[in-house]
């Protein structure tokens, strides 16, 4: 888990702050992560506040900088294996939005 923690911490920064892909949305957050014991694989959870354009071009930008963002992790971390980065996209936001909504209109019609 700590680990998962600090590679979370690390990338949200190297996203934010290094990455120059045009693709990767401004509003594209890491809302999980989640590395393997052995250290191999990292599983990335990612939401983009856009359209599903902007979504399918972020997932895009990422996976063709997963080069650049595992040597950027590697020079940050001090990890014994740099895990190799799977991006996914996190659609539970949204689906907590819109369920929120739905809730919101149920309470107004019945109080009409």
């Amino acid at each position: 888990n700590r680990v998962s923690g600090e590679v979370q911490r690390a990338l949200s920064n190297i996203i934010r702050n290094e990455l120059k892909d045009p693709r990767v949305h401004l509003m594209t957050t890491i809302t999980d992560c989640y590395v393997a014991p052995d250290l191999k694989t990292c599983k990335v959870f990612i939401s983009v506040l856009g359209s599903d354009e902007d979504k399918k071009n972020s997932l895009i930008g990422l996976e063709s900088s997963e080069g650049f963002l595992r040597k950027e992790l590697a020079r940050k971390l001090n990890l014994r294996n740099t895990p190799e980065i799977k991006f996914h996209l996190d659609n539970s936001i949204e689906y907590g939005v819109e369920m929120s909504r739905l809730i919101d209109e149920v309470i107004e019609k019945d109080n009409h």
